[in-house]
Formats: structure tokens, C-alpha cells, sequence
């Protein structure tokens, strides 16, 4: 299977960052604040020229624009915009820090961002988190996790993946497909240390091939293996690794999905998971989110998300407001 991501934002052609820097300066300026102009501007322009943007208006007006937007806007408005306005890897770092802060672990965003990544963006976040918070990622997050969730997530984070340039073996992958299944439907308990190893090791084209091998070995597909094998946050970290190597639009949506079913909305993964996404794959998600919103709808317990054929920009709008919901649908390329 090819992958092809489509994504909602890409760089504004032709394109100004003198000429924006100004509009975003006027639109602050004074008494009151355009918030619409504000999002017209950044809504539309790749990360990489919000960025030159900030250094020209740092220079024309001897201000820091993230620091004048912080004073204008609020709430989860705000939250977007910053968002928008950091690094994509810095982003990153700030929201791992974030999850392993203050009392607790939010051990489901270690999941989306770790269990994500390929090893070459792996190297990229363990840089900058070191260099950002002067303590190394894989430190932190071993004094954050335990188990085998925690070993998991310390070989992907320590670099033991193969990149995306390893040529896929067809006989390695029957071989490992072979050592999941011993080390799990064919014995009695789980080799978990097994499992750890070929899911952190193997690039994601060689685990699809090891997925298929599994099923042709064992009749059974690996999330079911892995259903009746694993539990807690090693089988949620397991089944994130699985979804992306199979798709990772169906495995954000289902994350968006969750954020907003049932009571109250999970407003930080929202945020990370649509400015994370904008220039990636985000129009693939949109696409995804229907077929998986029909899917969860019939087998809804509770209170489902709006109607069957709802898409994700209307039910995204219905789950928020103001500024902060337009924000978002501007992310989203508009209703």
C-alpha cells in the first residue's frame, strides 16, 4: 500500500513576509484586535514562512510577534496560534514535556507522538528536546513510564528503528512474523520483550510486510494478536505503531474522533493533532474521518458524535467556537 498524503496547508504563492508582517502589526495595533485578519494571514502560510514573518517583524518593529500575540489573543484561540507560530519539532517537544509534567503521565500523547515518527524524525525530537529542556528525552521519560511500555517507548526513542531507506526483506519479515507468533498465539503468556523488539526495530514498509506475513502464518491479523496479548498503555502504544504502518490518516482520525466523542472535548489533541497535520497528511484525515465516524456510530455506546453523514469540518464545528473554531477550520482549508 501507497501512502499518499495530502495535506490542507502548503506556502502562500507569491508570498510577502514584509507585507504580512505589517497586516499582523495593524491588525494588533490600537484598541481592539482583527482576530479574522490574524488567521487569514497565518491560516494560509506554511510553517516555514510564519517563521520568516517572525524575524521580519522582529526587525521592523523591534518586537516579538508571538510575544504581541500572546498579549492579544486568549483561550484556545491562543493555544492555536502559538501552536502555528513554533517550529513543528519544537511544537513537539513542548507538548512531550507537557505530558510528563506536574502530577501524572499522559501516557496516550507519548503514544501519538513516539509511536508515530520514523527514526529520522525521531532523531530531529530527541535533539531539540535536549537542547530545549538540557535533560535527555529518554531520561525523562523513564522516570515518567514503567514496564514494558516504558522499554517500548525507550528503544524508539533511543534510535533502534530502521530508516526509511532499508531496503524491506521478504524473508526476514516471514522470520519475524514467525518469532510473534511464538512469542505470543503459540505459547502460553506473552514474550513481550519479543514483540518490543521487531515493533521498534523494523522500518514501517518492513512491519507491513511482517503484518502480512503474520496473517497468512497465524489466520489472525495482527491487531488481534496484539488485542488478546497486550493490555493497557503497551497495547494502546502497539496498536499506534500498527495503525500507522498501515495508515496513518485512519490512525489520527480515530485520535480526533476520541478527542471529540462524549462529554467535553479533548481541546489540546485537537489542536496538536490539526497543526501537526496541516502540512502533512491533513486532507487525508479529513477524508478518512467520515468512513470512521460511520464505523464508531454503529457500534456507538452513548452519546455519538453528530450524524452519519457528518464530515469532519461540521462535526469540528459543532464542537467548538469563536475564533477558536474558526482558526481551525481555516487549518482545515475552510468549511
Amino acid at each position: 500500500m501507497d501512502y499518499k498524503p495530502v495535506p490542507t496547508v502548503v506556502g502562500a504563492t507569491p508570498f510577502d513576509a514584509a507585507a504580512d508582517a505589517q497586516t499582523l502589526r495593524a491588525a494588533m495595533k490600537g484598541l481592539g484586535t482583527d482576530e479574522q485578519e490574524i488567521i487569514d494571514v497565518l491560516a494560509s502560510r506554511s510553517n516555514g514562512q510564519r517563521q520568516l514573518i517572525r524575524s521580519v517583524y522582529d526587525t521592523e518593529f523591534e518586537r516579538d510577534l508571538v510575544d504581541d500575540l500572546k498579549s492579544e489573543l486568549g483561550g484556545k484561540f491562543e493555544d492555536v496560534i502559538v501552536a502555528m507560530m513554533m517550529p513543528p519539532v519544537e511544537y513537539l517537544c513542548k507538548q512531550l514535556h507537557s505530558a510528563m509534567a506536574g502530577m501524572g503521565t499522559e501516557e496516550s500523547t507519548l503514544v501519538e507522538i513516539l509511536c508515530t515518527k520514523s527514526n529520522e524524525e525521531m532523531h530531529q525530537i530527541v535533539e531539540a528536546y535536549e537542547d530545549k529542556y538540557q535533560r535527555p528525552l529518554a531520561e525523562q521519560m523513564c522516570s515518567e513510564t514503567s514496564g514494558f511500555f516504558r522499554r517500548l517507548l525507550t528503544l524508539i526513542v533511543t534510535g533502534v528503528r530502521d530508516g526509511l531507506n532499508t531496503p524491506v526483506d521478504a524473508a526476514e519479515a516471514k522470520e519475524q512474523a514467525s518469532q510473534l507468533y511464538a512469542a505470543g498465539e503459540a505459547k502460553l503468556g506473552t514474550d513481550e520483550e519479543v514483540f518490543n523488539r521487531i515493533m521498534s526495530h523494523a522500518s514501517f514498509p518492513q512491519l507491513r510486510l511482517v503484518f502480512e506475513e503474520y496473517k497468512e502464518l497465524s489466520g489472525q491479523t495482527i491487531e488481534q494478536a496484539i488485542k488478546h496479548e497486550m493490555a493497557d498503555e503497551l497495547h494502546e502504544a502497539m496498536m499506534a505503531i500498527v495503525e500507522c504502518v498501515q495508515s496513518p490518516a485512519a490512525f489520527f482520525a480515530n485520535r480526533l474522533y476520541k478527542a471529540m466523542n462524549g462529554a467535553g472535548t479533548d481541546d489540546s489533541t485537537l489542536i496538536r493533532i490539526i497543526v501537526c497535520r496541516s502540512e502533512i497528511d491533513l486532507e487525508t484525515i479529513k477524508q478518512e474521518f467520515e468512513p470512521h465516524l460511520q464505523s464508531h456510530s454503529a457500534q456507538c455506546r452513548g452519546d455519538p458524535l453528530p450524524s452519519l453523514t457528518s464530515n469532519f469540518v461540521s462535526v469540528l464545528q459543532a464542537e467548538t467556537s469563536g475564533d477558536y473554531k474558526r482558526a481551525l477550520t481555516a487549518l482545515l482549508g475552510g468549511a
